[in-house]
């Protein structure tokens, strides 16, 4: 999300329509895109260990996972052909419960994400703490839970939406240590979520 502003704001069509047959992924940001880098070896480890813990929780309940292509629109509904406001964004895992909503007709873009939780790296951190947790607050209101994954300890933050539309925040750390998301109710063990990931070594004191 550093990357130069482009010369030309696109709107949401034109950005659908470059968006959608392209190889690559990118962030749209109220006509602005964004291109998606490649990921470290612990953050595809970590995303891995999460859908497979989620996924066998999930199994035989009304909630599905969907990992990095599923596309989440965070804005106000787009007048055709003229809007330039909104957020398109692609979560590392997002879990949708009940009968998905979708943009449009091409069913790839999802509007009602129950649970986003993305892996933190050092080029999208701040975007994920601010701005793109900004408009899915506003903009997604079927979202109860957002989990932030840190790749270089095993730490979890984890944020719950309440019933006054309060947020509220609780950080775990260690391999013993659990998450529980009621909302889908599963639990995420710190050790599953880390399972074969390797730290970078701590910085000495001296």
């Amino acid at each position: 999300m550093g990357l130069p502003k482009p010369n030309t704001l696109l709107t949401v069509d034109e950005y659908l329509a470059f968006e959608r047959p392209s190889l690559d992924r990118h962030v749209y940001l109220d006509g602005e895109i964004f291109a998606m880098a490649g990921e470290s070896e612990a953050h595809g480890d970590i995303t891995v260990n999460l859908v497979i813990s989620l996924g066998t929780q999930l199994k035989d309940k009304p909630c599905r996972a969907r990992t990095k292509d599923t596309k989440v629109r965070s804005g106000p509904i787009p007048m055709l052909g003229t809007s330039r406001r909104g957020m398109f964004s692609y979560p590392d895992i997002v879990v949708i419960c009940g009968e998905r909503e979708f943009h449009d007709a091409e069913r790839d873009i999802i509007l009602n994400p129950t649970v986003i939780i993305e892996v933190l790296s050092q080029s999208t951190e701040k975007f994920d703490r601010g701005d793109k947790f900004e408009r899915f607050k506003t903009y997604n209101p079927t979202l109860r839970d957002y989990l932030l994954v840190s790749q270089d300890r095993p730490e979890i933050e984890h944020y719950t939406s309440q019933a006054d539309s309060r947020w509220t925040f609780d950080r775990v750390t260690g391999l013993e240590a659990n998450v529980i998301v009621d909302s889908i109710d599963c639990v995420l063990k710190l050790a599953d979520v880390y399972d074969r990931v390797e730290f970078p070594p701590a910085e000495s004191s001296t």
